[in-house]
């Protein structure tokens, strides 16, 4: 008996200590997957669930510790210069994205990666984007707020735009600062709004051109060949024309020698 309540005491001790190490851990991951940013202040209600404002706090990064189960995230007048790949793949319960009144002039590919099914509205209004990656909103149908950008509108921003899933009306959000060729005069205008417009014009003369002339190229060497090849068969068809009619005064003399052959 003494000997079953010993190993009953070490095996209850051993149980005790797992059981208080996993209580432990399960704290740990819960508190890191819900305490608020750095900084930030953080609120949650029933109607809204959790939201984390972390805006005008002169933020040059994203932050890396926004709860994952955040809903509503406020990172408005910041000093961000870039959007990186994967700044938000953790949370997959976003449906709100405030990143206006920043310094953004550029959106890694997959700056918005992770987000697709889940984020309802994203706000970039009032940065510096000049360029439309549409590799930055893969997945992304959210509507969008893209106004007051300085927008650069050429070829490859018409043709980035039909490639993006964003709500249709979000891209009218784009109002062109500078364009690529100038002369189509859609400055200050939404493109969306603007289908007359085509800005690969001058890309499609340029490839006619280029096509004129490789077709050109062709050609001329088609002509050579063909000029080479009908003088090397005149001379050829000279010489054996020359040939062809050195064959009778031949056979005449052939005969001639036979006559003198026979008189004799």
């Amino acid at each position: 008996m003494p000997l079953l309540s010993d190993w009953l005491l070490r095996h209850s001790v051993v149980m005790c200590l797992l059981l208080h190490s996993l209580v432990l851990m399960t704290f740990c991951f819960h508190h890191a997957a819900t305490t608020c940013s750095k900084r930030c202040y953080c609120s949650e209600s029933d109607g809204l669930g959790k939201t984390v404002r972390c805006s005008n706090l002169q933020l040059t990064e994203i932050p890396q510790d926004i709860p994952n189960d955040t809903q509503h995230v406020y990172l408005d007048f910041n000093l961000f210069t870039t959007v990186p790949a994967n700044a938000f793949a953790g949370l997959t319960q976003l449906l709100e994205l405030d990143l206006s009144h920043n310094e953004l002039s550029q959106l890694e590919p997959g700056a918005f990666r992770g987000l697709g099914s889940s984020l309802q509205f994203l706000d970039l209004s009032s940065n510096k984007l000049e360029n439309f990656n549409p590799e930055a909103f893969e997945g992304l149908r959210a509507r969008a707020n893209l106004t007051n950008n300085p927008w650069h509108c050429d070829c490859n921003l018409q043709m980035a735009m039909p490639r993006v899933d964003l709500e249709p009306a979000s891209l009218t959000g784009i109002v062109c600062q500078t364009s690529d060729p100038e002369e189509i005069g859609v400055q200050g205008l939404a493109f969306l709004l603007e289908p007359d417009k085509d800005l690969c014009v001058v890309m499609k003369r340029t490839t006619d051109v280029a096509m004129l002339v490789v077709m050109f190229g062709w050609f001329s060497m088609v002509i050579s060949y063909l000029v080479y090849y009908v003088r090397a068969n005149q001379e050829d068809a000279r010489r054996h024309l020359e040939y062809l009619k050195s064959l009778p005064s031949r056979q005449g003399k052939s005969e001639e020698s036979s006559t003198i052959s026979t008189v004799v």
